[in-house]
């Protein structure tokens, strides 16, 4: 017997009328999952597709796939305010992602919301906490052993809040999105700065603090100042020694480590039919290093292809059908437009110690000279997010190939990190793994290792210079080895193999030629590899953990004894009140990370300790006072002691005070220990030039006040030891802040005029104390 619905289907037909479709016979109407992994959280294009015609009808002009990934996301597409680089958007992300050294804190800051279960879907991935040695297996035991306390509590509080689990082993939280959840036209937000690596597979994925994460955790929209949209337009093709790492260095030399800020990079042109899914992944990886918001690629075919290597044929058939939206109209207008020809582009070399130095490799062996940069190279490192594909290793282990059949091997010592274990297992099968050892490479753990600073290194002294070169995205002084006297150097996979073999910086794999075992000069080959497994992928061993149907009986245990976590206790609201006499904690000079700002290394283990993490505040910051780190002057007792324990002294006296900042303060990682530990501390504001997006957000969340010099001038005036005055009575939308500044060395006070960012709503979590009390503060009405 035919169903209701079956029967009146049949019915116009049986009566010989038209059969009108129905909402539901619609394309973008089909059921298809966002994972593998998961059952019930479907791909909503038909949402979008209405929410992005609501935004067309009111805007009435072409959009960049930038624009149309954010507005059809928009909480209220009717009355949201829309204008690039002035609008704060409220956002209805698709997913969350959290590694294990920032999910510590999302997760405590979660629990303090006191919600039964995560209201979008969200994972946890261990990468962080491995720490590179003696190779990956054992390594891998180690950190398993060092840091169970922590996994246990990850693994408890997953379970029990509905997150799945990604075991230490399992992979870096952006190869495992990539390989498994990043879909085109999707937002995602992560709480690691280089989530935006998804925008390989068309998805807008945006590094944030963890507070921007239990926000949409917990089913509030999530707040976003509109990007401005810089196109970067790709024409010609890749060849050669040429690979996508080098779109990413080369537009990093153009923009510089602040030209990306707060704007969106979107990459397009024919250009990009040159381009493997995982190297657009790599390349918006390394957008981070630009300050961009995030960076992303219009869908196309390579993407198509490696939803279906990857088990995801459904997703990439149900995106065909949404193409038209996953691409820029015609007309779209650009801020501002960089063009490539990938025909003419050099292979780069990036650094030392930034990552927008650029060098053509061409030009290369004359900076080294020229800048006096230490020649012989110590260590060449390749993986890491950025550059651990099946396509890298591939290229990669064809030169160690070539090396080996002339009879030599590395020079240099030589380390691999596999992406995932699917990438490990993969390249393990297929052969890579042996040829990258054979040549002498260190396989080291499926995670983040030496890039973050994860890295036991031997070979040199503290202090000592000496030179490397990774794959990385990331080289800031002492980033990856705590040495400030290792000179970082960042670039292709393909060059770090052939200038490992050579042991020296001044090897031109394009011109310059090598010894074989009998003393006969030879030129390596062109790099060769292919884009993805042509057996498939192998998943390796199974380290996902799916959340239990029964979670009433999990308990998340947090031991007050622990020196690894820490429940969190609120912080106190605003006094209402202006504050006067505060001493300058620091005047930091030049680049301020958040590396300088909350050293990663040795202190990840306490990420999950507020108060033992704080003892790491603005160690690495260079004091304009006397151009040291973590020497500063007290204002109540005349001594010069470390950062942190001046800080702990004011608090306990009663003394708020101030840091004032240089230029693009708080670049780099997402980490938002670097906002929670000066408000731990005692400390009310953040006094710079400029800052970096996500840093600056995270410290309104915190309850802090991230104030610029509306004269960045102004900066110049203000020494380390003047007493200052803030007005925080005047803090108002749009409107100007007075520092009055009292100068220690005698004098008349002077007025500073301040400018920020705060809306409405961020206005309330200063108020408050933060936005985790505002939140609560709304939950108990």
């Amino acid at each position: 017997m035919l169903s209701a619905r079956a029967a009146a289907r049949q019915l116009p037909r049986a009566l010989g009328r038209r059969n009108f479709a129905t909402p539901a016979d619609t394309p973008l109407s089909k059921k298809v999952e966002m994972t593998n992994w998961e059952k019930g959280h479907y791909i909503n294009y038909a949402k979008m597709n209405e929410t992005l015609n609501i935004v067309r009808q009111r805007l009435n002009k072409p959009m960049t796939y930038a624009e149309k990934i954010l507005y059809s996301h928009l909480d209220d597409p009717h009355g949201q305010e829309i204008e690039r680089g002035k609008s704060y958007l409220k956002l209805r992300p698709d997913r969350v992602a959290c590694q294990d050294a920032t999910a510590q804190m999302a997760i405590l800051q979660f629990m303090s919301a006191g919600m039964p279960s995560v209201a979008t879907p969200t994972t946890v991935h261990c990468d962080h906490l491995i720490e590179a040695q003696i190779g990956g297996e054992k390594d891998l035991e180690r950190a398993k052993s060092i840091n169970k306390e922590v996994y246990d509590f990850l693994s408890s509080s997953c379970a029990k809040y509905n997150i799945g689990f990604w075991r230490p082993g399992s992979g870096i939280i952006h190869q495992i999105i990539l390989e498994n959840y990043a879909f085109p036209g999707a937002l995602m937000i992560g709480t690691d700065s280089h989530t935006p690596n998804a925008g390989g597979l068309g998805m807008a994925a945006i590094g944030v603090g963890g507070a921007d994460a239990v926000d949409v955790m917990a089913n509030l929209p999530w707040e976003l100042k509109a990007p401005k949209v810089i196109g970067v337009k790709l024409t010609g093709q890749l060849s050669g020694w040429t690979a996508p790492k080098d779109i990413i260095l080369k537009v990093a030399g153009i923009l510089t480590v602040k030209g990306g800020t707060g704007a969106i990079i979107e990459y397009h042109g024919p250009g990009v039919e040159s381009i493997s899914c995982t190297g657009m992944g790599t390349i918006c990886n390394m957008g981070a290093e630009i300050g961009a918001t995030t960076s992303l690629f219009t869908y196309n075919k390579s993407m198509e292809k490696y939803l279906q290597a990857t088990n995801r044929k459904e997703i990439g058939d149900f995106a065909r059908s949404y193409a038209a939206e996953l691409r820029a109209d015609e007309g779209a207008e650009y801020d501002e437009m960089v063009e490539i020809n990938l025909s003419e582009l050099e292979p780069h070399i990036n650094g030392p110690f930034t990552p927008d130095l650029a060098t053509p490799i061409s030009k290369f062996k004359d900076a080294v000279k020229e800048n006096k940069w230490p020649e012989e190279l110590k260590v060449g490192l390749i993986g890491s997010c950025t550059n651990s594909s099946y396509e890298d290793m591939s290229r990669a282990a064809s030169i160690a190939q070539d090396a080996l059949s002339h009879g030599i091997k590395a020079k240099a010592h030589f380390t691999v990190t596999p992406g995932s274990e699917q990438i490990r297992a993969t390249i393990e099968r297929d052969g890579q793994m042996k040829t990258l050892e054979d040549f002498g490479g260190m396989v080291l753990a499926n995670a983040c290792g030496p890039c973050i600073g994860q890295w036991d290194r031997r070979d040199v002294k503290k202090g000592e210079p000496n030179s490397i070169i990774s794959s990385y995205n990331r080289n800031f002084t002492g980033r990856n080895d705590a040495n400030p006297a290792t000179h970082a150097f960042v670039a292709s996979p393909d060059l770090v193999v052939a200038m490992t073999i050579a042991g020296s910086l001044n090897f031109n794999p394009l011109t310059d030629t090598l010894k074989d075992k009998d003393g006969n000069d030879f030129k390596l080959s062109v790099p060769t590899g292919e884009a993805l497994p042509s057996q498939g992928f192998d998943p390796g061993n199974d380290t996902y953990q799916a959340p239990p149907e029964d979670r009433a009986s999990i308990n998340v245990a947090v031991s007050p004894q622990s020196d690894r976590l820490q429940l969190l206790e609120p912080f106190q609201a605003w006094d209402g009140k202006d504050s006067n006499d505060m001493p300058i904690l620091i005047k930091a000079k030049g680049k301020t990370t958040t590396d300088h700002i909350s050293m990663a290394g040795p202190w990840l283990k306490y990420r999950g300790h507020l108060d033992n993490i704080s003892n790491n505040m603005l160690i690495g910051a260079i004091n304009s006072a006397n151009g040291e780190a973590n020497k500063v002057h007290n204002a109540t007792n005349g001594e010069w002691d470390a950062v942190p324990a001046t800080a702990r002294d004011y608090k306990r006296k009663g003394i708020k005070w101030v840091v004032i900042g240089d230029w693009n303060y708080g670049e780099g990682s997402s980490r938002e220990h670097a906002a929670l530990e000066p408000r731990h501390l005692g400390g009310l504001a953040i006094i710079t030039r400029s800052f970096a997006r996500i840093h600056e957000t995270n410290l309104k969340k915190q309850g802090m006040l991230p104030l610029t010099f509306s004269n960045p001038e102004d900066y110049e005036k203000i020494q380390p030891d003047d007493k200052v005055d803030l007005m925080c009575t005047q803090l108002a939308v749009g409107k100007p802040m007075t520092l009055r500044v009292h100068p220690s060395k005698g004098g008349d006070a002077f007025d500073v005029e301040l400018s920020h960012t705060f809306n409405e709503g961020q206005m309330e979590w200063f108020k408050n104390g933060s936005a985790l009390n505002t939140m609560a503060k709304a939950h108990k009405k």
